[in-house]
């Protein structure tokens, strides 16, 4: 039976997932859309709830006649495919590399950062107060599908955390390159971290930054030497994620 009604049930329900984060906490559930995100999500071997392709696609799921699915979609051009999905959460951040985020409200940054903790292969990106949902329609789109391969927790402290906790502050601490001990180097005048222990990347919104509790509970503190005041979260988080596995990658 192909739905044709904008009214229908399913559609209204997911309408709500879409534009309520409540309602998505509520329920567990969350919406993907376009055909990539879920090709991503069968790769990673997550099975829908529900799914829905437009009449006359070949896609599989329930055909919704195309009026009445763009009705349900975020997407300014509409959508061919869109599906339902049960939120995944683990029980604790684990290592050995884990990004904690902290007050970044903006879902496109957050996305983002799950897309570069995949490419990176970071083991968990933890959620602390004040972070944008990671199953929001615009943090799963730009996540390019990262948000179905990446381990997520929850964590409202850092003592949560595992292993070395490394804060990145614009302009504080030392240059983040240099807290990787180099074999062949003099010791460093500074602590440095051995990468045979966990490691945890703070990051903070743009902004406020990290608030003193958290700062004052990480074992270190580092930047990004750049020629303006701050960069991107985003960015910031990629390219910390780049600096530590690259010297991991080294020293395998």
């Amino acid at each position: 039976m192909t739905i044709s009604s904008q009214q229908n049930k399913k559609l209204k329900e997911i309408r709500k997932l879409r534009q309520r984060r409540r309602w998505r906490e509520r329920s567990g559930l969350f919406v993907a859309e376009g055909e990539d995100l879920l090709v991503a999500a069968d790769a990673a071997g997550w099975e829908a709830v529900e799914r829905y392709a437009a009449a006359g696609s070949g896609l599989p799921g329930v055909e919704v006649e195309a009026e009445a699915l763009a009705s349900a979609s975020g997407l300014a051009s509409g959508t061919r495919a869109l599906a339902v999905y049960e939120e995944r959460w683990i029980g604790a951040p684990a290592g050995p590399v884990c990004v904690y985020l902290h007050g970044l409200a903006d879902p496109g940054n957050v996305g983002t950062i799950l897309r570069s903790a995949q490419a990176f292969g970071v083991s968990t990106v933890a959620f602390g107060p004040g972070t944008a949902d990671p199953f929001s329609p615009k943090a799963v789109r730009a996540s390019m599908g990262a948000v179905f391969s990446v381990p997520l927790a929850k964590a409202d402290a850092v003592a949560e955390l595992p292993g070395k906790k490394i804060a990145l502050i614009p302009g504080e601490g030392v240059p983040l390159r240099e807290l990787w001990p180099d074999p062949d180097a003099q010791r460093p005048d500074h602590a440095s971290v051995h990468l045979a222990v966990d490691i945890t990347l703070l990051i903070g919104a743009e902004r406020e930054g990290l608030p003193p509790e958290i700062v004052d509970g990480a074992d270190l503190i580092a930047h990004i030497p750049i020629a303006t005041e701050s960069l991107n979260a985003a960015m910031a988080a990629s390219i910390a994620l780049y600096e530590l596995t690259t010297r991991m990658a080294r020293d395998e």
